[in-house]
């Protein structure tokens, strides 16, 4: 038996600008569009890594969530301290360069970091942080 990870969960709040970033900015391709109620469950990709995939979705369908969690939830989006992924790359530089001229919030610069990478971060539209790693 073993285990793999499949699929890791971010959540938007618009659909079509977040399908852009994560399509256009960060050349993900996008997998599946799931709309119900008027919501949309957005699954992208690395192309090169096809069994692993983010799941964008909409905050206020989470079961048993309150109208009060719903509140700080949103707050914590639009300041960005509520979700994250971290990805890797082999040329940090070369990628921050792609985001910086796209439409990508920059919280950090390519800096080497002690623990052993060179990493840069973004904020995506729905304010989750993206860091983006050169292991060394």
């Amino acid at each position: 038996m073993s285990l793999t990870i499949f699929q890791t969960m971010l959540p938007h709040d618009d659909a079509e600008v977040s399908t852009a970033f994560y399509r256009d900015t960060l050349g993900f391709e996008v997998r599946a569009d799931v709309e119900y109620g008027g919501m949309h469950w957005i699954t992208v990709g690395p192309p090169e890594q096809p069994g692993t995939s983010i799941v964008l979705y909409p905050p206020e369908a989470t079961p048993g969530m309150t109208d009060d969690e719903r509140k700080v939830v949103a707050e914590m989006m639009a300041k960005g301290t509520f979700a994250s992924v971290n990805l890797a790359t082999d040329d940090v530089d070369g990628v921050f360069a792609r985001l910086q001229a796209g439409d990508a919030e920059v919280v950090q610069e390519p800096t080497d970091q002690p623990y052993g990478v060179r990493d840069c971060a973004f904020r995506d539209p729905s304010g989750n942080m993206i860091r983006i790693q050169e292991p060394r």
